[in-house]
C-alpha cells in the first residue's frame, strides 16, 4: 500500500513479487505464483513479472482431454528442455510415467491413414500417432484442415508428393489428426504424416510395428533428423520392429546396435515404393 500505483501495473507488480521472493529466501521456502493466460497461450500481465521469477511453469493440453504437458518456459537455474506428463482423475494430477503408451490408442486391423511417428518434447521421446483422411472434394477448392499440426507444413508436404510423387491430391480433401490432443512442430513426424496421407489416398493400411522417423524436403529427399539414437530407442522399447529413417542418419551414427529392423532411404519415392 505505500505504492501510489494502480493495482496490477508494472511498479505494484514488481514491488509484490520482489517481496514474495525476498520472503522465499529468509525461508528457504518455494512460493509458488499462479496467473492466468490470454488466447494466445502466453502469460497476461507485465513482462516484468516473467523476468523476476527464477522459473516459469505453463500447462498445455486439450480442455476436453484429461491429459496435460507441465512445460518448463523458462529456468534460471536448470534446463529448460524438460517436461512431464499427468493424468487427471478423480484424486487429482497423476504422473504419466510412460506417455507414449498413452497416446497410442489402440485401433482396429486393416484401417488405412494411421501411422506412428516419434518426436522429442524437451528430452524426452514420445511415440505419437498420425491419422490422415483423403477423400474426393465435393466442393470446388478442396479442403485442409489439420490438429495439432503446423498448417502451412502440412500444405507444403502436400505439394511435395504431387510434385515428386505425381499423387493427385488437388482434388482431394485432406484432413489431419494429431491423437492425444497435442500439439507438435517437431519435423521428424514429416515422413509419417506423408505415408499417413498416402496410406489413405490408396487405401492400403499400414501396419502397426512401424515406426517413421525422418524430415522430408522440398526436393522429396528423406533428410536426418537429431537424437535419432534416443528416438529409435523409445521405438524399440515399445515394440516396434521396423523404423524409416533417412539414409544420412547411418552415415552420422551406428544404429545397428538396437534390436530393431532399421529402413533407410534418401527419397521419398523409395520409401513408398518400399512401403506399400
Amino acid at each position: 500500500d505505500r505504492i501510489e500505483a494502480a493495482i496490477g501495473s508494472i511498479s505494484q507488480v514488481k514491488e509484490c513479487t520482489g517481496q514474495l521472493m525476498k520472503f522465499a529466501k529468509q525461508k528457504n521456502v518455494p512460493v509458488f505464483l499462479i496467473g492466468h493466460v490470454n488466447k494466445d497461450g502466453a502469460i497476461a500481465g507485465p513482462k516484468v513479472l516473467e523476468h523476476m521469477v527464477d522459473t516459469v511453469l505453463q500447462f498445455e493440453g486439450d480442455r476436453h482431454l484429461t491429459y496435460r504437458i507441465l512445460r518448463t518456459i523458462k529456468n534460471r537455474f536448470g534446463s529448460t528442455s524438460e517436461l512431464g506428463m499427468f493424468e487427471m482423475n478423480a484424486q487429482g494430477l497423476r504422473e504419466v510415467t510412460n506417455p507414449s503408451e498413452v497416446l497410442i490408442s489402440p485401433r482396429e486391423q486393416g484401417l488405412s491413414g494411421i501411422t506412428l511417428g516419434a518426436t522429442l518434447e524437451g528430452n524426452r521421446p514420445l511415440i505419437l500417432e498420425t491419422q490422415a483422411l483423403v477423400s474426393p472434394t465435393s466442393y470446388g477448392n478442396p479442403q485442409r484442415s489439420s490438429t495439432g499440426y503446423d498448417y502451412k507444413r502440412l500444405t507444403m508436404l502436400l505439394a511435395v508428393m504431387e510434385k515428386r510423387l505425381g499423387v493427385r491430391l488437388s482434388t482431394q480433401d485432406v484432413f489431419l489428426n494429431i491423437a492425444g490432443g497435442l500439439k507438435v512442430q517437431d519435423t521428424a513426424l514429416d515422413l509419417a504424416i506423408c505415408s499417413a496421407i498416402y496410406s489413405s489416398f490408396e487405401d492400403k493400411p499400414i501396419t502397426e510395428d512401424v515406426c517413421f522417423i525422418a524430415e522430408v524436403g522440398l526436393g522429396g529427399e528423406i533428410r536426418p533428423v537429431s537424437r535419432i539414437e534416443n528416438r529409435i530407442t523409445e521405438a524399440a522399447k515399445l515394440g516396434f520392429k521396423e523404423v524409416y529413417v533417412s539414409k544420412h542418419n547411418l552415415k552420422e551414427k551406428d544404429l545397428r546396435q538396437f534390436d530393431i529392423k532399421i529402413n533407410s532411404f534418401a527419397k521419398l519415392s523409395d520409401t513408398f515404393r518400399n512401403l506399400f
